[in-house]
């Protein structure tokens, strides 16, 4: 199965983990979880930053 990332349509997207991805090309984390789509971003410290809680990034 070939995985394409929602924002930057790139193909470079690798799994990280349980239904976890990563997208090499934009650098995001992204989930799917009860038919949603989740983003994250990856902070300095390695933390996952959730898209939808950020003002201003979506």
């Amino acid at each position: 199965m070939i995985l394409k990332c929602p924002i930057c349509r790139g193909l470079q997207v690798g799994k990280v983990g349980s239904d976890q991805y990563y997208c090499w090309n934009c650098f995001m984390e992204l989930n799917y979880a009860r038919g949603r789509l989740n983003l994250y971003e990856v902070g300095e410290d390695g933390s996952l930053i959730a898209m939808d809680e950020t003002p201003g990034l979506l």
